[in-house]
């Protein structure tokens, strides 16, 4: 098992990488890609970001799928799709295969199992090797580089409404995927097909070797790797996951200063970071946006400067040694009439403090530890009798 360790951080050092792209060895295994589908040596252009490759692939749609006419009753030959699409379908045919051979995902282990189960623990209650592999290498780079790194940036970059970013690769973002079938044989839990090995190792060069691509017809748009990538420590995680965070700057940098910020995982608009105010916050509808900002200026100056009147303050019960705060809300601050209870959070935080957070309650609350129970489900008197919450 600690080789599999070792392996899956040798991809995460590769998913996580801000070196320069090594052009010469993505082209080639973007070129073997395209022999593989029956297609030319595609023109590589090379920018600096995902965002200045989508101007152009937005202008020029390369990579399309193949469209569906209303009245088709089949799907043209694969023969006629696009070079995205049939670089797709290869794709789904070698994972099926490569799934074959290294089992089906155990539903025990789960995508989220990882960040609650240590291995020892999995192994001790009959989880099979592979399946804690699996955990260890898939689940934890996948909650990584895809939940926590790729999907903020593909947020940031990328549209989600209206026209098309074509089909696009991730390069150094695709190690989740590639790593499980990769380390599988490494540590000799199966063997894959030498051409599939081989299909396989194009894919493997260009997560350790570039960032973003967009195949198409006879271009291949590339983008650089990024130059800066700050994290933490995902919490109540046991297989060293991590996710997006900086508290003076952008958690992810390009070459052509095009930036991502981050706070705790949460990606966040820049004044949030530079120059959070409760007016800014006030007028922020993004919930997690305004929940970043109150904890980056801090919950006793957000109450200051939104003048809160206190309410009340009790012990909180599910909490020893921690305080409950009651305060009211104007209608016109959050655009209905409420409370705000401050808590202090029962897990401890990465840096070993307890984070105090803010509870939005209904307006009618009085009692801070009714106001608790309330956010549970629970009475006023179910919550005083609570041992510890988390």
């Amino acid at each position: 098992m600690a080789s599999a360790r070792l392996l899956a951080q040798e991809w995460l050092t590769h998913g996580l990488s801000t070196r320069p792209a090594d052009r010469p060895r993505a082209e080639a295994a973007v070129t073997a890609l395209y022999r593989l589908i029956g297609s030319p040596t595609p023109e590589f252009v090379w920018v600096r970001s995902p965002w200045a490759a989508l101007s152009i692939v937005l202008d020029d749609p390369l990579s399309l799928p193949p469209v569906r006419m209303a009245g088709d009753s089949m799907p043209r030959r694969p023969d006629d799709w696009p070079v995205a699409a049939r670089l797709a379908s290869q794709v789904m045919h070698l994972r099926r295969r490569m799934d074959h051979r290294t089992g089906r995902r155990s539903a025990w282990w789960g995508r989220r199992t990882p960040m609650a189960v240590r291995t020892e623990d999995a192994l001790a209650s009959g989880v099979p090797v592979s399946g804690v592999v699996e955990g260890v290498v898939h689940d934890a780079l996948h909650a990584t580089l895809h939940d926590c790194v790729r999907a903020p940036l593909r947020a940031e970059f990328l549209p989600t409404t209206g026209g098309t970013d074509g089909v696009t690769w991730y390069g150094q973002h695709d190690a989740h995927w590639i790593a499980h079938y990769d380390v599988h044989e490494r540590v000799g839990l199966t063997v894959h097909r030498p051409a599939d090995r081989t299909h396989l190792d194009h894919w493997a060069e260009l997560a350790r070797s570039t960032g973003w691509w967009w195949p198409g017809e006879g271009v291949c748009v590339m983008a650089e790797r990024t130059t800066e990538v700050h994290t933490e420590p995902l919490p109540n995680a046991f297989h060293g996951e991590l996710r997006l965070h900086r508290d003076d700057g952008p958690a992810v940098r390009y070459g052509d200063g095009t930036a991502t910020h981050a706070l705790h995982g949460t990606r966040v608009p820049a004044w949030v970071i530079n120059a959070p105010t409760a007016d800014r916050i006030h007028a922020e509808r993004n919930v997690e946006v305004r929940r970043s900002a109150i904890e980056r200026i801090g919950w006793g100056a957000y109450i200051e400067q939104a003048a809160l009147r206190h309410v009340a303050t009790a012990a909180d019960p599910g909490n020893t040694g921690s305080d409950l705060h009651l305060y009211d809300v104007p209608r016109e601050l959050w655009g209905r009439p409420a409370r705000l209870l401050l808590v202090v959070n029962g897990s401890v935080e990465p840096d070993g403090s307890h984070r105090r957070y803010g509870l939005s309650v209904p307006s009618h609350f009085d009692d801070p530890v009714a106001a608790a129970g309330w956010s549970y489900g629970l009475s006023g008197e179910q919550y005083a009798q609570l041992v510890r919450r988390t």
